[in-house]
């Protein structure tokens, strides 16, 4: 019989360290039949607004709910949303243990997990901006449209930062996942840093907008904008868990 030395057996796989950097879905309802009917109005018109993400459960704004969870209908959900849980996290003692048994691992608690006030008014069901854990990435890629934006057009930015070189006309949606900028009068919607990045900002030559957003937080035509903002050269940036939007010195 041929003895085959071990050292010349050829390496055929390498177990090295990795991030991975996820998407937490926080959920504030166990309404599973809302929480659909919110994915679907917010996203169902941005196809590939989830491609497969990874993404965590936090059940912590739920841990007290006197009834069960059904954990494997939520995964289900969220899978047709093309999402791909991964892990949960924050949630009672049966709550986790429903988690770990329907395969999901239970993710480390973060300081940023802390602010449930991160919630957009426009979707009281669940927040999806908390990144669980952070990875170098290189700069994002660079979207430019110069074309005017109408009612119910949308320009979705994966990965990018986001320029538009025309008009985003009343009605209009402008998402990035980074940073976005207007050349134009902004009327329609902005929605920067819309996977979580809370250093992104919108820019405009024009500030008009009916909603702006960043990584989450959003700030509607509800409120009024300052006179030396409105219809001026201004940006839209987060400090804290607040919309700054201030003047720009061109």
């Amino acid at each position: 019989m041929a003895v085959v030395s071990k050292a010349n057996t050829p390496v055929i796989f390498d177990l090295k360290s990795a991030a991975l950097t996820l998407v937490a879905v926080v959920l504030k309802t166990t309404d599973w039949i809302a929480l659909d009917r919110e994915l679907e109005e917010r996203f169902g018109n941005v196809p590939d607004f989830f491609d497969q993400d990874p993404v965590a459960i936090d059940l912590s704004q739920v841990r007290d709910e006197a009834t069960d969870i059904d954990i494997g209908a939520l995964i289900a959900l969220l899978r047709r949303h093309k999402m791909v849980p991964v892990a949960a996290k924050g949630g009672s003692a049966p709550q986790m243990e429903a988690a770990l048994a329907a395969g999901l691992i239970e993710a480390p608690d973060t300081a940023s997990a802390a602010a449930p006030s991160r919630a957009a008014p426009v979707m009281p069901e669940v927040v999806l901006t908390e990144v669980i854990r952070e990875v170098p990435v290189a700069a994002p890629a660079t979207l430019v449209v110069d074309k005017p934006l109408r009612s119910g057009q949308q320009v979705y930015a994966k990965g990018a930062d986001l320029v538009v070189l025309a008009v985003v006309s009343f009605g209009a949606e402008v998402i990035a996942d980074g940073n976005i900028h207007v050349y134009a009068p902004l009327r329609g919607r902005a929605i920067a840093g819309a996977k979580g990045n809370a250093d992104a900002r919108i820019f405009t030559t024009c500030m008009e907008p009916q909603l702006v957003s960043i990584a989450g937080v959003y700030r509607t035509t509800e409120t009024e904008l300052p006179a030396d903002v409105l219809g001026k050269p201004a940006q839209v940036r987060l400090d804290g868990e607040r919309l700054v939007v201030e003047a720009l010195k061109l």
